[in-house]
């Protein structure tokens, strides 16, 4: 028969044992869950990565065909200035000129070059006719990789900080691009690994090295993007699952099954977690003050949607309602800023008349038949007047004219004010703005930069709003920052209203409603001191 401390030294022994091997089965758990989740991260990073690739290519081809079909003279001034309107008005490109034989004929940052002798050589010729170049010393600042592409006789050039937003070290990406049939033509942006050339070439998730690697393609196999990321860098942003597992294992190693199922993470993709975050109603809205430019007082407010991801990111509206859009489900993004909107100002705009919440409808919104509807009922459940709520269409989505004329036309029959956003961005011509009978222009932002440069953006502005007074239209300034930027509109004549830092950053509702009780009450004791009671004012 054992003793008591035979029993206890055993039961010591027993729970050391036990808890060593629940430590050691949490740390390979751990480890494993690790990696779990830094795949996933990597496939959305990569994914991530993809879509703006995608769009700066598509950017790109556009612009080459547009100019290709230039109307003016190969190299002429006309042609020339025509390339930098173009310039101004992309995303992703920083120049664009015109080639011939290798050799830079003009550009828009350095005009015409007839002297030019040094010839450049692609580093790859695709089938579609698209040259690609990383050699064009003119454009290299530093050591800064430069990518440009020629089509025909005209070339463009990317924007070398298109990407900088996208840095997620330790992550790291790369693009290659690819010609048919599947034969790799070389990198393009990013780093350059050291791997297989089928890690870059096809959809794949691989550990080659001591990497992880996750590549995503183009739908039409032109070109892939690929995530990495070192193992060592994996398991150090991810330690903390490590060590939750080991602590997990060395308390409940009897139990170590039970912790199997944490195994089996939920799927993270961003459009799953997008939809579970509209259903959970865990999209934010904030919201930005739009000022009278004359007064400076608040008498617009934009509703702006935000989203933290499950991994805590913060998640550009930019890319999860583009995703929701190619989805089908944006419409359900829409709802849910109206539902905030009236519940956070529903109050605010019974009270105030003049004051007025806008909200930004997608494509499908104005495709929608359910959606003017939706809008009558939410706004009676919520006691508001249709005034009360303005709707924000950004440019490009009016390209639908006929059906974005019906939906605009039905909106301002019920009281609704309808502004045109980031306007100047390509579609819109005095007549086309007169075919769709809105209220506002918002004037892009991009054109508000570029005041107090020599950009053309700047000599475009006084022909947008000569537009607009032609039209009878309001005109709101995006993007103001600089006392500079507000001084040169204010000198205008018209009714501007303006939005941007310099007057407000987006806030939630909270704080934008203790902005407007300060407003007033600056506003109230500023009448008092002018008219003070009691005050007779005599007349002649």
């Amino acid at each position: 028969m054992r003793t008591l401390f035979q029993r206890v030294v055993v039961a010591i022994v027993s729970t050391i044992v036990v808890a060593t091997a629940g430590a050691l089965g949490g740390y390979v758990l751990g480890h494993a869950y690790a990696l779990r989740q830094t795949e996933s991260r990597l496939d959305q990073y990569a994914n991530r990565v993809l879509l703006e690739t995608i769009a700066s290519t598509s950017e790109s081809r556009a612009m080459l065909e547009t100019m290709n079909g230039s109307p003016y003279q190969l190299c002429s001034d006309a042609e020339i200035e025509y390339f930098r309107q173009l310039i101004f008005q992309s995303q992703y490109l920083k120049a664009a000129g015109r080639m011939r034989n290798g050799q830079i004929e003009c550009s828009t940052t350095s005009g015409r070059n007839p002297l030019a002798v040094t010839r450049y050589s692609p580093v790859m010729a695709r089938q579609d006719g698209t040259r690609i170049y990383k050699n064009l010393a003119p454009f290299r600042v530093d050591d800064q990789s430069v990518v440009a592409v020629q089509l025909g006789e005209s070339f463009i050039v990317y924007n070398p900080y298109n990407f900088a937003s996208l840095a997620a070290p330790p992550m790291h990406f790369t693009a290659t691009a690819i010609d048919a049939p599947r034969h790799r033509m070389g990198q393009m942006i990013g780093d350059s690994p050291i791997v297989p050339e089928n890690i870059l070439t096809r959809e794949v998730k691989a550990n080659v090295g001591n990497t992880l690697y996750a590549t995503r393609c183009a739908k039409d196999s032109s070109g892939c993007l690929t995530a990495y990321i070192s193992m060592n860098d994996a398991l150090a942003m991810n330690r903390k699952y490590s060590m939750v597992f080991i602590g997990l294992g060395a308390a409940f190693g009897a139990i170590f099954g039970l912790l199997c199922p944490m195994l089996y993470s939920r799927n993270k993709s961003v459009e799953q977690q997008l939809i579970r975050a509209i259903r959970a109603d865990a999209l934010s809205v904030v919201y930005q003050p739009i000022v009278e430019l004359s007064t400076g007082q608040i008498v617009e407010a934009e509703a702006l949607v935000r989203w933290t991801d499950e991994y805590k990111n913060n998640v550009s509206p930019d890319v999860f309602v583009k995703i929701a859009e190619e989805k089908g489900f944006v419409g359900e993004i829409t709802r849910l800023v109206l539902r905030h909107a009236l519940r956070d100002f529903g109050a605010t705009l019974r009270a105030r008349p003049s004051f007025r919440i806008n909200i930004n409808i997608a494509a499908a919104d104005l495709a929608d038949s359910e959606f003017i509807p939706m809008l009558d009922k939410q706004l009676n459940e919520a006691e508001v007047s249709p005034r009360n709520l303005g709707v924000e269409i950004t440019e490009s989505y009016t390209a639908r004219q006929q059906v974005a004329r019906n939906t605009i036309l039905r909106l301002r029959q019920r009281g609704h004010y309808v502004a045109i956003d980031d306007f100047g961005t390509g579609y819109s011509s005095l007549a086309y703005l007169h075919d769709l009978s809105v209220d506002a222009i918002k004037i892009d932002k991009a054109f508000t930069k570029a005041i107090g440069t020599d950009a053309v953006t700047v000599s475009i502005l006084p022909q947008i709003l000569t537009m607009a007074e032609t039209l009878g239209l309001r005109v709101v300034v995006e993007g103001i920052e600089t006392k500079i930027q507000a001084d040169y509109f204010a000198a205008s004549d018209q009714d501007i209203h303006a939005q941007g830092w310099l007057f407000g950053r987006p806030v939630p509702a909270r704080v934008f409603l203790q902005m407007l009780d300060e407003e007033e009450a600056r506003l109230t004791k500023q009448a008092e001191e002018e008219f003070p009671s009691g005050a007779i004012v005599v007349t002649s």
